[in-house]
């Protein structure tokens, strides 16, 4: 492990720090927007303003990094998030605001797209599955830890919007004093949508499901806590609570994936998904009275102990197991590609993914808006419980792949695809030669 981390140690410490600010900025943003007194449908508008930046960094970063290189592309779009942050406190209104998300979308989807190409840069066949498992812990603390910044000043103040832009301005400070060179960048090529749903339907609508539901998950708790009363330290802890679920969840549903047909566990799991949301919707609207609109509804969630408990169980676990199932249904597309279209596809899949996160946002904040917060968890539950739909059509069309045939599960982040695609191609393509290597009864007791 300490091999791997050696040569993108500042790296790694960069992306850290990085996401300690986007996850304070994320739960701040929400809750200063209700302090506001914006209406939800707007915040909803706000906060996708972070997607469709970061659909756009992920199209023009590689035409940047290319023409100037990793380390002055990362310079220039920290520095611009970093302005983004302070931008939110000095001018406090709903189109300022989405225009400083697309800016911090636009940013951090380049800063990904840096991160992940220098990682790879440097990682062996040998290295590269712990850099991304480094990679995954390092994305997943900044998430989990960063909502717990909040507790340390007043939302309604300067100093936590000054706080986020200082960490990501430190973020700088590893990479640029780094000694270790910044990689040549070459621009992976790209699968069309149409080839890659012909190979995968499930695959490509699972992507679209999935980025629905946790651009909600990721962009709206917070605005759905301070709906339902959580006092600023609770809706701290309910936000914290979705990445810990991804964290502790991701990894026995790999386990379970590379055990029995993939299809089977995506169903299961975005099933189990959608039930645990929809028990969230139902406990909103018992605690609040059915029909309640926010401004109306009285907040008692926050106010029993026992309520929040159940609560944050049931967030934790709406947030695992929605977080997993990008994993899961990348994982199920390249089951269906030739190692050689591993890397394009996770690409295209990639861009289908912002798609449905740019969406999620908008129509929730206004279902929000029309009919209370209990609108969050239901989304959640229609978006689950549509794919797993789809999954279970899908399973009457085509015939399982046999599981020797099916390729190995790799937890991720959209965020990671692209790190991800080059392990997953790069062990498919190991296990082809080791089926060559075999003697002709040897591959015929693999089949």
């Amino acid at each position: 492990m300490l091999a791997a981390l050696a040569p993108t140690w500042a790296l790694f410490l960069g992306l850290l720090l990085m996401t300690l600010g986007a996850g304070l900025q994320a739960v701040l943003l929400g809750v200063r927007a209700g302090m506001e007194g914006f209406p939800t449908v707007l915040t909803g508008l706000v906060m996708s303003g972070y997607f469709i930046g970061f659909f756009a960094g992920s199209l023009l970063a590689p035409q940047m990094i290319r023409r100037v290189g990793h380390v002055r592309v990362f310079a220039a779009v920290a520095s611009l998030c970093s302005v983004a942050a302070l931008v939110h406190a000095l001018q406090v209104d709903p189109i300022s605001w989405t225009l400083m998300r697309f800016v911090t979308g636009f940013s951090f989807a380049t800063l990904y797209i840096v991160a992940e190409s220098w990682i790879n840069d440097r990682a062996t066949n040998e290295t590269r599955g712990q850099m991304l498992a480094i990679y995954m812990v390092v994305l997943m603390l900044g998430f989990g830890v960063g909502p717990f910044l909040i507790n340390l000043s007043d939302p309604q103040g300067f100093p936590l919007f000054l706080f986020s832009s200082i960490l990501v301005s430190l973020a700088l400070v590893p990479v640029l004093l780094s000694q270790s060179p910044a990689p040549l960048f070459s621009e992976p090529a790209k699968i069309s949508l149409r080839a890659l749903y012909r190979a995968s339907p499930l695959g490509v609508v699972g992507v679209v499901a999935v980025g629905l539901a946790n651009s909600v998950l990721m962009s709206m708790a917070a605005v759905y806590g301070d709906d339902i009363g959580l006092s600023v330290a609770q809706i701290s802890y309910f936000v914290a609570a979705i990445a810990i679920g991804g964290v502790l969840v991701q990894f026995p549903v790999g386990r379970l994936s590379d055990r029995f047909d993939r299809r089977l566990i995506i169903t299961a799991v975005t099933f189990a998904a959608a039930l645990v949301a929809l028990a969230g919707g139902l406990m909103t609207q018992v605690a609040l009275g059915v029909g309640a609109h926010p401004v109306e509804a009285t907040p008692v969630l926050g106010e029993s102990r026992s309520d929040l408990v159940w609560l944050l169980l049931l967030i934790a676990l709406t947030g695992g197991l929605s977080l997993s199932m990008y994993s899961l249904v990348v994982s199920h597309a390249n089951d269906h590609l030739d190692p050689s279209q591993m890397v394009a596809a996770s690409a295209t899949l990639y861009l289908a993914n912002g798609v449905g996160l740019t969406i999620g946002p908008i129509l929730v904040g206004g279902l929000m808006e029309s009919f209370g917060p209990a609108a969050f968890f239901l989304f959640l539950a229609a978006a689950h419980a549509g794919l797993g739909v789809f999954a279970l059509y899908r399973m009457t069309r085509r015939a399982a792949l046999p599981l020797d045939e099916q390729g190995e599960y790799w937890p991720m982040m959209p965020e990671a695809a692209a790190l991800a695609g080059e392990q997953m191609a790069e062990a498919a393509e190991e296990q082809a030669q080791e089926d060559e290597e075999l003697p002709a009864e040897g591959q015929a007791a693999r089949a």
